[in-house]
């Protein structure tokens, strides 16, 4: 049977793992879609890790604004945007 210092701790190591290792996805993909996926997965990581650290009102406004809203409004403004220049006549 697992000590809960030792469950916690686990916890937090495999969270902070997950924080870096997607905000370094994010940062090196070059397709956009995929490099704002990557930080939604960061955002929703960092949620659960505010639910675990016992701010649950912080941990749901994360999620809503964080993963939610602002990963909407990203994926909107790729979707709106063209990969060539337009050339001026």
């Amino acid at each position: 049977m697992m000590n809960t210092d030792v469950f916690f701790y686990l916890i937090q190591v495999f969270i902070g793992i997950t924080l870096i290792a997607s905000a370094i996805v994010a940062i090196r993909f070059r397709n956009l879609i995929a490099a704002v996926i990557a930080m939604a997965v960061f955002s929703l990581a960092l949620s659960l890790e505010f639910f675990i650290l016992q701010a649950p009102d912080v941990a749901i406004a994360e999620a809503g604004v964080g993963a939610g809203l602002t990963t909407a409004m990203y994926l909107l403004a790729i979707r709106n945007t063209t990969d060539e220049e337009e050339v001026a006549e």
